[in-house]
């Protein structure tokens, strides 16, 4: 293992020990961005059983998203969510077996938008946390 992966390694394994809930949900974004972004290059280079396990691991991503859900306290924002996160693996799957850049594209579209709006959340809690603290 070169020095980079070894850094980048410790490095994720740091953010995840000092992650909240909340951060740890927008690494797991970051990943499966940073995922489907790699796997798209090796696409491109016919590199197709990096791609392959890229958009695995992915799919594995949205699936760990899925599965912090919580349809009782969320209701029907966690459902429509939870489809969502059924449609970006289905069609993540779909993007491995055509090779298709396009699926990818959509998929990661969809991840920024709700990860913005997750970014939003954050934002706003933390700002409420530092009102009560000081």
């Amino acid at each position: 293992m070169n020095g980079l992966q070894a850094y980048q390694r410790v490095n994720t394994q740091t953010s995840i020990t000092d992650a909240d809930p909340h951060k740890l949900v927008q690494l797991l974004y970051n990943g499966a961005l940073e995922r489907i972004n790699m796997a798209k290059a090796r696409m491109q280079v016919k590199d197709y059983e990096g791609k392959g396990k890229l958009i695995s691991k992915a799919i594995e991503i949205i699936g760990g998203l899925r599965g912090f859900l919580d349809f009782e306290k969320g209701g029907d924002l966690a459902a429509r969510l939870g489809a969502l996160y059924e449609y970006m693996e289905r069609t993540l799957f779909e993007a491995n077996t055509q090779n298709n850049v396009a699926k990818l594209d959509e998929v990661a579209g969809l991840l920024r938008s709700v990860k913005e709006g997750w970014d939003g959340i954050r934002e706003e809690v933390v700002n409420q946390q530092a009102q009560a603290v000081g």
